[in-house]
């Protein structure tokens, strides 16, 4: 029962710490949007696009290979971590060299190209505390990583609040993320020390053996980055930078919601690596009960998306960003992929099917970058935004495919029927409440939607407790 309570107390931890990021962030960029306006922002995200770009190229699939081999029987945890770490702060001094090389190649105005290495410096404390998630992943305390990063994000607003006021310019925004990442780093690693001891190791032959199964989830990575971040680069490259702030006031929004995907993955993905080739019955009662709260969750997300999108981006950027709320109900259904599209990724990790991942990653970014490249020069952010929905819907659709028939596994379909009927009573509570204060509305149909889950036997709270019951951590219990 202890473990039980761990888990229930990481995950509420964990969700209310990432509610308040969450929130802190779209306040953020409340701010920078209205300081920066189309044009700034959008220059604010091509850095942050850069950002990603350092971190898919450097990443080479070092967390989700660490997460799996710390988590099962015997594992070496300071070994594993120190040669890692070891590999990945190595890749991040790499890109921070050559990242003043990198944005010679492009016509960015000066502040952008400062803002991209500064961008660079601060990924090179964000790979560290990354790397280290799977330690708090693994003894059941994803709730000191989730504080964290709050702390960073605090502190960053802070920072970009100041900005704003005092009006320091468009380095400072940035500076604000460099400052964040710090302090997470900081904050994380101290928190590590509880549970291993780091010290920099160089293994090289364990590096060898590592990044040989390691780097297909690197590339998978790198593709990853392609088909999420590619739109971004190549409309700063082809169009202006305000239709790049136009693209991105919708799509920092979402941006800021794929947490929840991830996180719920990440705090079963342990259990489900245990058990997949041990214990059959587990891995598929928890698959199911995941695939389940995903459906919950994203049938809202949609159907609230399309009735206040445009509410939303007035809240989020102001009456400047008008366009962006046309583009954020086209992005919503990526984003409804996007929380299938994790759930099955986290199948073919945990089933030692990385190498297939590449595949299906790969295949979506090639379509992706070939989409962007024949709409955007006409269409702009608006085939930008639907390609996104196409690559994301293609990732779902070939991932799920693998997972039937490698893992054997295709989720259960019972009670989505009622999930989904009360997504349309919510929809219509939302037209003919339509008048109603956004905030009223927005609580008001969420709670609706709850209450007709409850009323429709849709969803049972025994089915979300058991996730974090005694029976649902046994496999921790026997874990070393």
């Amino acid at each position: 029962m202890v473990i039980a309570r761990k888990i229930a107390y990481n995950v509420v931890v964990s969700s209310v710490s990432k509610v308040l990021s969450t929130i802190l962030a779209l306040v953020s960029i409340g701010f920078i949007t209205r300081y920066l306006g189309k044009e700034g922002f959008g220059n604010y995200a091509t850095v942050l696009a850069f950002l990603s770009f350092f971190a898919a190229i450097a990443d080479l699939g070092l967390y989700y290979i660490a997460t799996r081999e710390i988590s099962r029987e015997g594992a070496d945890e300071e070994k594993i971590l120190g040669n890692i770490f070891s590999i990945r702060l190595i890749s991040s001094l790499a890109m921070f060299v050559i990242s003043p090389i990198i944005v010679l190649f492009f016509s960015y105005p000066l502040e952008v190209k400062e803002g991209i290495v500064i961008a660079a410096a601060s990924f090179l404390f964000s790979s560290g505390y990354q790397i280290l998630n799977g330690v708090f992943q693994k003894n059941l305390a994803m709730d000191k990583v989730a504080i964290g990063e709050l702390i960073g994000k605090i502190i960053q607003v802070v920072v970009v609040i100041l900005a704003v006021k005092l009006r320091l310019g468009f380095s400072w925004i940035i500076f604000s993320l460099l400052l964040n990442m710090i302090a997470s780093f900081l904050i994380i690693y101290f928190f590590a020390k509880k549970y291993v001891r780091l010290h920099l190791r160089f293994d090289f032959g364990y590096w060898k053996i590592f990044l040989k199964e390691s780097m297909p989830m690197g590339i998978a990575t790198i593709v990853t980055f392609v088909y999420f971040k590619m739109d971004t680069i190549l409309l700063s490259v082809m169009k202006s930078s305000a239709d790049v702030g136009i693209y991105n006031a919708a799509y920092k929004v979402l941006e800021n919601i794929t947490f929840f995907p991830a996180m719920i993955a990440g705090l079963v993905m342990p259990i489900m690596a245990h058990s997949v080739f041990t214990n059959r019955k587990r891995f598929v009662e928890i698959s199911d009960k995941t695939f389940k709260v995903f459906v919950v969750l994203v049938v809202p997300l949609v159907v609230g998306t399309l009735f206040l999108a445009d509410d939303v981006i007035k809240l989020i950027g102001g009456a400047g960003f008008a366009e962006s709320g046309s583009v954020l109900r086209i992005l919503v259904f990526a984003l409804a992929f996007i929380f299938f599209g994790q759930f099955f990724n986290t199948i073919l990790i945990i089933g030692n099917l990385q190498k297939r991942l590449m595949w299906a990653l790969g295949f979506a970014a090639a379509v992706n970058v070939v989409l962007n490249l024949i709409f955007i020069p006409r269409f702009s952010y608006v085939a930008a935004a639907y390609t996104s929905v196409i690559t994301e819907f293609l990732v779902v659709v070939v991932t799920a495919y693998m997972v039937a028939k490698k893992v054997k596994y295709v989720p259960s379909s019972e009670k989505l029927a009622r999930i989904m009927s009360a997504g349309v009573l919510m929809a219509i509570f939302l037209y003919i409440f339509r008048e109603l204060n956004f905030f009223v509305l927005a609580l008001a149909s969420a709670a609706m939607y709850f209450i007709f889950l409850w009323l429709f036997k849709a969803i049972e709270t025994s089915e979300i407790t058991s996730l974090i019951s005694k029976k649902g951590v046994q496999e921790y219990e026997e874990l070393p």
